[in-house]
């Protein structure tokens, strides 16, 4: 063996094995999210800026089984993100909701049915499968906003250069300063949740998260974090470290300096539970092997032993990309 393949397999070792305990299961989970928080970096100076402003609609759309609108969402004087929202056509009063959340491409545009120009896409679908137009039809509430560093959400550095994403410069950015860029889109995907959870028409106990590849990461740890979320699906996402991000290369997004010091990220998935839980994978997915999928999910279904109807999988033939064939009515039976 190459002394070098052992020396960092030694240094996983230590990291795991040098990792903060604690006396029982309540005081584990307690120290996991405390650690998880001060890993993903100090918002705080955001929260002193933030803002009262109303959303602003841009544009609204019409279809026959739902109503498509798109608002500017401000959240501080420096940071605004476009939002899609997606609600049914139906006499409901209060919606079940989920907070959609898109993976690297060319943005939110691209779970909503949209081309990256901006038009109507009658063709068919990536990776992403349209999958927040794929929830709305299924009689939930949807609100789909650009995750920062994709689509109109770039540096202008990276725009000039032609780059697909601003992901690299931001995150590099951030992790000088001591801060992540997982940690800021997890902080503005619980503003979210917050501006979900006062909306008119939405019943603020059925709040859920979807979230694709990078989106589910961001979708597993505010999960993780913030308990209004009732019910949660992660696709292209589930693996553990070793077998995923630290074996092949991966965007820098997923990286969070000091992590593996608190746990494996299956334990961190597993801080979820007992809220509902649905992992989808496929079986030929390159960037999260499925082998790793099978030895994550093995370990998460022991922390819902108490309630095994809250958790479920499936692994479906395909590549990184999104099924639904399960996932989307599991989510819908969840919420309802």
């Amino acid at each position: 063996m190459n002394k070098l393949d052992e020396l960092f397999d030694q240094f996983y070792d230590h990291a795991l094995t040098d990792s903060v305990k604690a006396v029982g299961p309540v005081e584990r989970k307690l120290t996991l999210k405390t650690g998880l928080l001060n890993l993903l970096g100090d918002f705080s100076q955001l929260e002193e800026e933030m803002l009262t402003a109303k959303p602003e609609l841009l544009e609204k759309r019409e279809f026959p089984e739902y109503t498509r609108e798109l608002f500017l969402f401000p959240i501080t004087p420096l940071l605004e993100c476009k939002m899609y929202v997606l609600t049914p056509k139906s006499e409901q009063n209060f919606y079940p909701s989920v907070l959609a959340l898109h993976g690297h491409g060319y943005g939110v545009k691209e779970i909503v049915g949209l081309k990256e120009n901006g038009e109507e896409d009658d063709g068919e679908p990536g990776i992403h499968q349209y999958f927040a137009v794929k929830l709305v039809k299924k009689g939930l509430k949807v609100f789909a906003p650009e995750v920062i560093g994709f689509g109109e959400r770039m540096l202008t550095r990276d725009i000039k250069q032609g780059k697909q994403n601003s992901c690299e410069a931001m995150a590099t950015n951030l992790l000088m300063e001591g801060k992540t860029l997982a940690g800021l889109r997890i902080w503005e995907a619980r503003q979210v949740l917050s501006y979900m959870e006062k909306h008119p028409d939405v019943n603020a106990d059925k709040l859920g998260m979807m979230g694709f590849s990078g989106g589910a990461l961001v979708t597993a740890y505010t999960a993780a974090l913030d308990l209004r979320v009732k019910a949660t699906v992660l696709t292209g996402f589930t693996n553990t470290f070793r077998g995923s991000i630290m074996a092949m290369r991966h965007c820098i997004d997923n990286y969070v300096p000091g992590i593996l010091n608190f746990a494996e990220l299956p334990e961190w998935i597993s801080l979820i539970a007992p809220r509902a839980l649905f992992i989808e994978a496929g079986d030929k997915d390159p960037i999260f092997p499925h082998r790793s999928v099978l030895e994550a999910i093995k370990e998460i279904e022991e922390a819902y032993h108490n309630r095994p109807e809250k958790f479920a999988y499936d692994i479906f033939p395909g590549s990184h990309e999104i099924s639904g064939r399960k996932a989307y009515d599991w989510l819908k039976n969840q919420l309802l």
